[in-house]
């Protein structure tokens, strides 16, 4: 199927970020957000702004959505479901709840409409660039359907399976991401307590046993003060929740994430919903009477690189 016209519903800090590299590869895109300033930008470069989900479903082959929670992915899907053919094929591309994830997507598969997961990660600067990564589920048919698309989007792409997943392994991701950030400040504090100059400490992780994708990011904003990763205190929260949930369906001992749960929503609890994601470090700072600052760090993330070719990760 030659799917020229799509959908976008969800236009935050990542999602305004992947439509914009729709309408940048001559697709047409038509988007919806309950906040419409949200969608202005957009319009501004040729994107229709549907001011109903009904309306944009009925002119669109291809639903992309991008939500903060599954009760909002839910939401919307059931909203869309009276409109959804057999030509349709629904995209997820936020962190959302594999069981929820999978009772949707069989209420999309009875309309005889096709469905993918396929959550990204990688930071909001490499949604901006393209360069995100991307984790799919779904049948092998949707997968080849979608690659085009996803092409645009991102750089590696994982067919993980069937649907559930690619969720369950975003679930993960983002789990470890949380955790090593919690460390990260730790261990930055010990080096400011013992002397050690915080830029020497960066590149002596960044070049040790002790370096991660995290440390190389979102340690860069917290030393210069600014925490802006574009994530939020009640998406970690909500993440790191959809990992607990996972555990205590396995009966899995784990220990971390119940501590990890309690740091982050005390967190939360002190800083507001909408608080950076790294400011919980900034608490830590505050108990110790420290900050940690060091100078040469950029105050956002920015992907320098040029949009790289689409891979499909072959395992």
């Amino acid at each position: 199927m030659n799917d020229t016209n799509i959908g976008f519903i969800g236009l935050g800090n990542v999602g305004s970020k992947v439509a914009n590299n729709i309408i940048k590869n001559g697709y047409r895109l038509y988007v919806h957000d309950l906040d419409e300033k949200s969608s202005y930008s957009l319009v501004s470069k040729g994107a229709i702004y549907c001011k109903s989900i009904d309306k944009l479903i009925q002119n669109v082959s291809v639903l992309i959505t991008c939500l903060p929670s599954p009760k909002s992915v839910k939401n919307v899907i059931l909203k869309s479901l009276p409109n959804i053919t057999n030509e349709h094929l629904w995209i997820e591309m936020s962190t959302t709840d594999e069981q929820d994830m999978r009772l949707l997507s069989k209420l999309v598969l009875n309309k005889k409409a096709e469905v993918l997961e396929a959550p990204i990660t990688g930071g909001q600067h490499r949604a901006e660039s393209g360069n995100i990564s991307i984790l799919v589920g779904g049948s092998k048919e949707s997968f080849k359907r979608s690659f085009p698309i996803l092409s645009c989007l991102g750089h590696q792409i994982l067919h993980c399976g069937e649907i559930g997943k690619a969720s369950t392994l975003k679930v993960v991701t983002n789990y470890l991401a949380s955790i090593n950030l919690l460390a990260l400040g730790e261990a930055l504090m010990v080096c400011k307590k013992y002397g050690i100059d915080l830029k020497t400490a960066f590149e002596g992780i960044k070049i040790s046993s002790g370096n991660s994708f995290v440390h190389e990011t979102e340690s860069q904003v917290i030393l210069n003060g600014s925490y802006d990763v574009g994530f939020t205190m009640d998406l970690v929260c909500k993440d790191i929740g959809l990992f607990d949930k996972l555990t205590k369906k396995y009966n899995i001992p784990a220990e971390i994430s119940s501590l990890m749960i309690d740091i982050f929503e005390r967190g939360r609890l002190q800083l507001g919903d909408r608080a950076l994601s790294t400011s919980i470090v900034k608490i830590l700072e505050d108990k110790c009477k420290e900050d940690l600052r060091a100078e040469g760090f950029p105050s956002f993330l920015e992907d320098k690189n040029q949009k790289q070719e689409a891979k499909e990760v072959i395992i």
